[in-house]
């Protein structure tokens, strides 16, 4: 991995009970790294489950597939992942706070991934499952009017739609709790970064629900 950027000695001092916080969360998450007893390469699977350079050329090929009943779901998803992006993004570079010590053979696409706060993955996973929980109604629907395809007919029985979705919906949230506390687990991030990302990624999700739809 290459060294983190210098950070810049324009940047005033936080201020004791903030540099207080900070230190505790760093306590408590190397505590948390350290006494792990989970394998690592669970965690890199995870990792690499949410890693936006996989999951968005994934998501744009779903959306450009000949089913069109997929597009209206999909639209929010992808117009979403660039907005987490982009918010990340900022975030990083406005705190600028550095990645645990411990935090080994991680490999950054960009510059600003250098930066630990907020938790990229953290974000984009809770943005996909907040997504996935307020877009199920939908999905029931798509579910019932793809009917007519002999996949949908040989996998989800006629009358089961619901639990199906509710399936999806309970997987999502499963994905997106395990792969953001991993964040901490595997030594990228440190508590407060997860805990942050999440809290943008839910708030995404609402964002791409309600207003970034095609």
């Amino acid at each position: 991995m290459d060294p983190p950027p210098p950070p810049t000695t324009l940047t005033a001092a936080p201020p004791p009970l903030l540099r207080r916080l900070s230190a505790v969360d760093a306590s408590l998450s190397e505590l948390l790294h350290r006494h792990n007893f989970l394998p690592r390469p669970l965690f890199l699977l995870l990792e690499l489950s949410a890693d936006f350079r996989l999951f968005f050329p994934v998501s744009l090929s779903l959306y450009l597939s000949p089913v069109p009943s997929l597009r209206p779901l999909l639209a929010p998803l992808i117009l979403g992942l660039l907005l987490d992006l982009a918010l990340v993004g900022l975030v990083k570079l406005l705190f600028r706070r550095p990645r645990p010590v411990y935090n080994k053979n991680m490999n950054v696409a960009v510059s600003v991934d250098h930066y630990s706060f907020p938790s990229g993955h953290a974000s984009r996973v809770c943005f996909v499952a907040a997504l996935v929980y307020l877009s199920a109604k939908a999905m029931e629907g798509v579910v019932v009017e793809s009917r007519s395809s002999g996949f949908v007919d040989r996998w989800i029985a006629e009358g089961s739609e619901r639990k199906f979705v509710e399936l999806v919906v309970l997987v999502a949230s499963v994905w997106a709790v395990a792969t953001a506390g991993s964040r901490v687990l595997l030594g990228r991030h440190y508590v407060c970064d997860v805990f942050a990302g999440a809290c943008l990624g839910v708030i995404e999700g609402w964002l791409a629900y309600r207003y970034l739809r095609l």
